[in-house]
């Protein structure tokens, strides 16, 4: 008759120190749109024009016609004033009063010739600008979280954006004690405060990182 197998014998490992081990991770952002954001600003600029100027011309000219004929009408009046002396007097009198006023006649004449010329003519005026100075782009996380932030290009719809980097933890070093020796092993998920020794060796599916 065949002996049963002995069952093996279980014991139990203190753990006395548990360390995560991490690793830097790029979170990424898929995009779904974007809005422009803009500054509204004023410009002044100058805008010039080619405008026609009409001008009118007197009648006569102001120095000769009106003063002449002025001053001999003024010289005949002042000649059947006085005798003598006094006569001469008083015609050289009239002649430069109405010398006087013919040309002040002239120059109010609005009969006179109308005559056109172009010139020049420049105002400023203000323009509003409106510039670009970013974008409120909006992405979804891979958990399906949503969020925007402000970059200063659009990136093209369902592209990837970097919103950062975050630890990720990717494992444990487990250090424990059993049978008076202390050793440490990698492991996947973070143990309890005992590890389960079968036969004297730990039950873990990592293998051990040092012994001592």
């Amino acid at each position: 008759m065949t002996a049963a197998p002995a069952a093996p014998a279980v014991e139990y490992a203190d753990v006395t120190r548990v360390k995560p081990v991490t690793v830097k991770e790029t979170i990424y952002g898929t995009v779904t749109g974007s809005n422009e954001i803009t500054s509204q600003s004023t410009q002044s600029h100058q805008v010039c024009a080619d405008v026609v100027v009409q001008d009118r011309l007197p009648e006569r000219d102001g120095n000769v016609g009106g003063t002449v004929a002025g001053a001999v009408i003024g010289g005949v009046i002042g000649n059947q004033v006085g005798k003598g002396n006094g006569r001469k007097a008083a015609t050289l009198a009239g002649a430069v009063a109405g010398g006087f006023a013919g040309h002040a006649i002239d120059k109010r004449s609005d009969n006179g010739k109308v005559v056109s010329r172009t010139e020049q003519q420049c105002h400023d005026e203000d323009q509003a600008v409106s510039n670009v100075i970013g974008y409120d782009v909006n992405y979804r996380k891979s958990n399906g979280s949503t969020g925007s932030m402000r970059m200063d290009n659009a990136p093209a719809r369902g592209s990837r954006i970097a919103l950062g980097s975050t630890q990720k933890t990717v494992g444990y070093d487990v250090t424990y004690k059993y049978a008076g020796r202390q050793s440490t092993v990698r492991m996947n998920s973070k143990p309890g405060d005992q590890l389960t020794v079968v036969d004297g060796k730990v039950v873990t599916q990592s293998a051990p990182v040092n012994r001592g």
